[in-house]
């Protein structure tokens, strides 16, 4: 469809005080319905085929498109006389809408917030520092407490991570700064508020209908923060290439109100401003509503353009030098110029920054309801010259200002299955059930025998319940029978090929649009094949979660421009918003003591980013993991559960590596410490034989010693008894020598005194033999023997040499 690309808009190079106008507004407003709702050369309009697409593109997903294009393809000159169909669309596209709304809605997600401010990106800094200084120091700081009993860690040191690898996990599962924390259960308090869960079913529905999807945020300080579904149907925008619409300058919605609901919105209208608006509306209607909805309207609404209109504005300020020598800016207007005949240093600061208008304009008049620069612009704190507008639009299949939806793909192949549909119908009407053939003249020849003939019902019934029949072969002439079998069946099968092409050609329609979409059997379930693996099939159902993930990333792309502008009107509740009490209560008093500093201090900027939990195959994968390494041995039990409690994959499989390593290094070191018990338990064995050798031994010894020390007390003893046996002897001896001296000298002095007596015997004997020997000379005798016997001589002496001690 061709439209006009002439533009209406004013011109953006003018003043402020120009834009501020309401001749200003006027004009973009009309600007806008000139582009969206003028018919040119018989053309509908720009907004009335927006509106027209997505009815239709609505109805199919509903199974409730029209049946006049069925009808005009089987009638034959508009002629439809002939035919009894059931013209009800087949409802088949509606039930894949809902396996991919349903299965998207059902993805849970957590928004975060994550401190980029100077700030809080300090305080980031400042924490991991000294978590590292904690992971340096550590031994050291071990020592210092177990000797001294001084703490020296800057953390919980049991929570305190062992190397850089687990500071960066560590950093993102448990590190969460105050105001981040705050700022996200805000986020939450906003959603839950405004039914947000809802909200996000229905624009998932329109991505997956239409192709596009939007939302509203807005700030009153009655309701607060609002947030709004938008109808793509009723959305008027500038032309963009971009599936997120960032680089549109204007963007509205048309909303049909009733005039009470529009006195209420715009007090400033008068009794006489509200007739003239019921006039003109009735006059211009047929212009702008669409003929779908021509039935819901009456003469008590209005159609109303409510627009955004995005714009610049400079900031200006005027530098005079004072009298010491400081400089003083003073805020002026756009047009202001440095004075150039008067003494003194003048001047002039710019700076251009976009700027957001809002206005309201009653379609086919010229009545401008609101024109003003928005009260509560979104700036980012990161960069204060950019504003967000208060619409958040997405189409993820859209090019050269057109929009594709899973639904449009598929919206031909829904009309040749219902028109399959239809033939079905009509040959299953002209088909006939099988019947018999009975010739009458074949029963007349035969007699059954009993006085009665064979007739035509008679032979019916007995073939309906027998299924037997009684012919003749020949005739009572005795000719051949021609009608000898007089029923025979008659088989009607030319309509059953004709169902099974149809059926086949319904199949083929109907796995294109499985193959359009990606939408698999496997993805529902509805026709699982038994041989298949389990893997197999979820497989093929992950692939088709893959076909359809633009709308899943379009909507969280939603989520995330809706929380992001949820966080740069926060501080504009606490300090505006009368609901300002019932929001701290669910938020928290300790939470919002810390937001209050934020909004006060205006140092904050968060970054709003989506974690989608992950989906039964994610799930799935990560389960498999942890079961091998549970298998394996590398991790334990306790691991597992804390991998299960992650709902980011990725940081679980990361965890997951981290407390293999750690289980490694933990089982090889228990392998160390288990061979350092051995060796020291074997040591200790040896010691200990050792030890019960050397105790042997010196109990050995001991016995020895003792042994020793009794032989040596017996040798003492027995010393002392031959000692005193000695000095017995000695003693005895000492008595016998004296005895005996006593004895020798008695002895000696008989001896002598023998001696003498000898000496005087033999002196006699010698006399007496020497007057014998005279005698016998004398006498002449023989010689005479004088020779003792012996036994009177005691010799060989006497000694006590044999008790002396040995």
């Amino acid at each position: 469809m061709a439209y006009s690309n002439k533009s209406y808009f004013p011109s953006q190079v003018v003043s402020d005080a120009e834009k501020l106008s309401y001749d200003y507004g006027l004009k973009v407003g009309k600007a806008i319905e000139q582009e969206w709702f003028n018919e040119e050369q018989g053309y509908n309009s720009k907004y009335k085929n927006s509106q027209n697409n997505f009815h239709n593109l609505r109805l199919y997903a509903r199974g409730e498109q029209s049946i006049q294009k069925y009808k005009d393809e089987l009638s034959i000159n508009g002629d439809l006389s002939y035919l009894n169909l059931d013209w009800k669309p087949v409802p088949i596209i509606s039930k894949f809408v809902d396996i991919v709304v349903n299965g998207i809605a059902e993805r849970t997600y957590d928004i975060k917030a994550y401190s980029q401010d100077p700030h809080g990106m300090k305080q980031r800094t400042e924490y991991m520092e000294s978590v590292m200084r904690d992971i340096q120091t550590k031994e050291f700081n071990d020592v210092a407490k177990q000797t001294m009993n001084i703490d020296l860690y800057e953390n919980d040191k049991d929570k305190l991570p062992e190397n850089t690898e687990e500071l960066e996990l560590h950093m993102q599962m448990n590190y969460k700064q105050a105001v981040e924390l705050a700022e996200e259960q805000a986020l939450k308090v906003l959603m839950e508020g405004n039914n947000y869960e809802l909200i996000k079913k229905r624009f998932y529905y329109d991505l997956t209908v239409l192709g596009i999807g939007a939302v509203k945020t807005s700030f009153n300080t009655s309701e607060g923060v609002v947030i709004d579904y938008v109808d793509p149907a009723n959305l008027v925008y500038s032309y963009s290439d971009s599936p997120y619409f960032e680089d549109i300058y204007y963007v509205g919605e048309v909303k049909s109100i009733p005039v009470n609901e529009l006195a209420k919105q715009f007090p400033h209208l008068e009794q006489s401003d509200l007739e003239d608006i019921i006039k003109n509306k009735s006059h211009n209607r047929s212009n702008y509503n669409s003929s779908y909805s021509s039935n819901k309207e009456d003469n008590n609404t209005i159609q109303v353009l409510y627009f955004n209109y995005k714009t610049y504005m400079n900031e200006v300020y005027k530098v005079k030098e004072s009298g010491t020598g400081a400089d003083k800016i003073i805020p002026k207007d756009d047009q202001f110029n440095p004075p150039q005949d008067k003494e003194g240093g003048y001047g002039k600061l710019l700076r251009s920054i976009e700027t957001l208008y809002e206005g309201a304009l009653i379609l086919g008049t010229d009545k401008l309801l609101k024109w003003e620069m928005s009260k509560n612009m979104m700036r980012p704190k990161s960069d204060y010259t950019k504003v967000k507008m208060n619409y958040s639009i997405v189409a993820p299949r859209i090019y050269d200002g057109k929009i594709d939806s899973l639904v449009k793909r598929v919206t031909s192949f829904a009309d040749m299955i219902q028109l399959t549909h239809l033939k079905l119908q009509q040959v299953m009407a002209r088909m006939v059930p099988d019947g018999v053939y009975l010739d009458a003249d074949g029963l007349a020849e035969i007699d059954l025998g009993n006085g009665t003939n064979y007739n035509p019902q008679e032979a019916l019934n007995m073939f309906f319940q027998t299924g037997s029949v009684i012919g003749r072969s020949f005739t009572s002439e005795g000719d051949m029978n021609p009608g000898k079998v007089p029923i025979q069946e008659i088989t009607s099968g030319s309509g059953g090929n004709k169902i099974q092409a149809l059926i086949g050609n319904y199949n083929y329609y109907l796995q294109m649009i499985r193959d359009v979409t990606g939408l698999n059997e496997a993805r529902d379930g509805s026709t699982p094949d038994k041989n298949a693996l389990v893997g197999v099939q979820k497989l093929a159902a992950a692939n088709s979660n893959t076909a359809t993930r633009h709308i899943l990333q379009a909507g969280l792309f939603l989520t995330a421009e809706v929380a992001e502008c949820l966080s740069l009107r926060v501080s504009d509740i606490i300090e505006y918003s009368p609901t300002r009490d019932a929001f701290i209560n669910a938020i928290g008093v300790h939470n919002v003591a810390t937001l209050e500093e934020m909004s006060n201090l205006h140092l904050y900027d968060f970054g709003i980013f989506i974690q989608l939990q992950p989906d039964v195959e994610e799930k799935a994968m990560l389960e498999n993991n942890i079961q091998m390494a549970l298998q394996q041995q590398n991790i334990n039990i306790e691991d597992a559960i804390d991998l299960r409690e992650i709902k980011s994959i990725k940081l679980a499989n990361q965890l997951l590596k981290i407390r293999r390593k750690k289980k490694e290094e933990k089982d090889r070191q228990m392998q160390m410490e288990n061979i350092q018990a051995q060796a020291q338990a074997n040591q200790q064995s040896a010691q200990a034989a050792a030890q019960v050798d050397m105790q042997k031994e010196q109990a050995l010894n001991s016995s020895k010693a003792e042994l020793m020390q009794v032989e040596a007390q017996l040798q003492a003893q027995k010393m002392r008894a031959e000692a005193e046996l000695k000095k017995e002897l000695m003693m005895l001896e000492f008595e016998m020598n004296m005895q005996l001296k006593g004895l020798e000298v008695e002895g000696q002095k008989q001896r002598e005194k023998e001696k003498e007596d000898r000496k005087d015997e033999r002196t006699k004997i010698q006399a007496s033999q020497q007057s014998e020997m005279i005698e016998q000379r004398n006498s002449g005798k023989p010689p005479k023997n004088f020779e003792s016997s012996g036994n009177d001589i005691m010799g060989g002496g006497f000694d006590l040499g044999a008790f002396e001690p040995s």
